[in-house]
């Protein structure tokens, strides 16, 4: 049974920084296309920043090219997410979310992913 539990959310000021991390456990392959996305009170959720654990590839949504980092560490079966320069706008609840694929294709919606965490919220003030 595929899980995936999120960690690492809290409260910072604005410019600082946090780190999340989500553990998979479950999965029978590498291909599976990973990503964060964050969803704020009154807005729709949206995709930030996704990785392909098999190929490695990365794809970020404008709004955090440079202040955002993904990675993945396999001895962990982690998919980590480096938050800095953050903003009052990055404040949401981000979630982690998997979907079983030879590779990340160019559309980032979250409906295409079937798997999900319980979510971690981020809170960024001014």
């Amino acid at each position: 049974q595929v899980q995936l539990v999120e960690s690492g959310g809290g409260s910072v000021q604005a410019g600082g920084s946090l780190r999340l991390s989500c553990a998979y456990s479950g999965f029978t392959s590498m291909n599976y296309c990973m990503g964060w996305f964050r969803q704020a009170p009154g807005r729709e959720r949206e995709g930030v920043a996704r990785l392909h654990i098999g190929d490695g590839s990365i794809y970020y949504v404008d709004s955090v090219k440079r202040r955002f980092t993904i990675s993945q560490d396999n001895a962990k079966n982690t998919l980590d997410l480096q938050m800095n320069s953050l903003k009052p706008e990055d404040t949401a609840m981000y979630y982690c979310a998997a979907r079983e694929a030879p590779y990340c294709s160019e559309e980032f919606f979250g409906s295409t992913y079937k798997l999900w965490g319980q979510g971690t919220q981020v809170t960024v003030s001014s």
